[in-house]
């Protein structure tokens, strides 16, 4: 299978909510309005597809200065341990450098820590959680 990453490609609400769905357990018939919040609060994203069918996402926000932040990392179930939620992250990271950011945070659930860490390069580090 040949994957195709696409920076910043036009998006189609109910297919990366499709995605998200099944790479998160979600419920597929909840639309999110992606497109509204990437063009709002994005520095950009990049999709995985395999063909024309979209197969991953990852979003980097913003400070508008040097921080940045990897969010919703999602790759379908189907197509996990293949390469591409690795190749994404490498894709948003050279997308953040380029905007000139010197710093690309990423929050976690434990059991994507060999993920993160080992196979994305990314070091562990403090930090704080409040929920609303």
């Amino acid at each position: 299978m040949t994957i195709t990453l696409v920076t910043r490609f036009p998006v189609d609400d109910a297919t990366l909510s499709t995605l998200h769905a099944r790479a998160f357990g979600g419920d597929p018939a909840v639309v999110t309005p992606w497109a509204a919040r990437l063009s709002r609060h994005a520095m950009t994203w990049v999709g995985a597809f395999s063909g024309t069918r979209l197969v991953g996402f990852v979003q980097v926000c913003w400070d508008g200065g040097t921080h940045a932040f990897l969010l919703d990392t999602a790759v379908d179930p189907a197509e996990q341990h293949s390469g591409i939620g690795t190749a994404l992250v490498e894709a948003a990271t050279t997308e953040a450098r380029a905007a000139g950011c010197e710093w690309l945070h990423v929050d976690f659930e434990p059991h994507l820590r060999h993920f993160y860490l080992d196979r994305c390069g990314f070091r562990p580090t403090d930090a704080g959680l409040i929920p609303l």
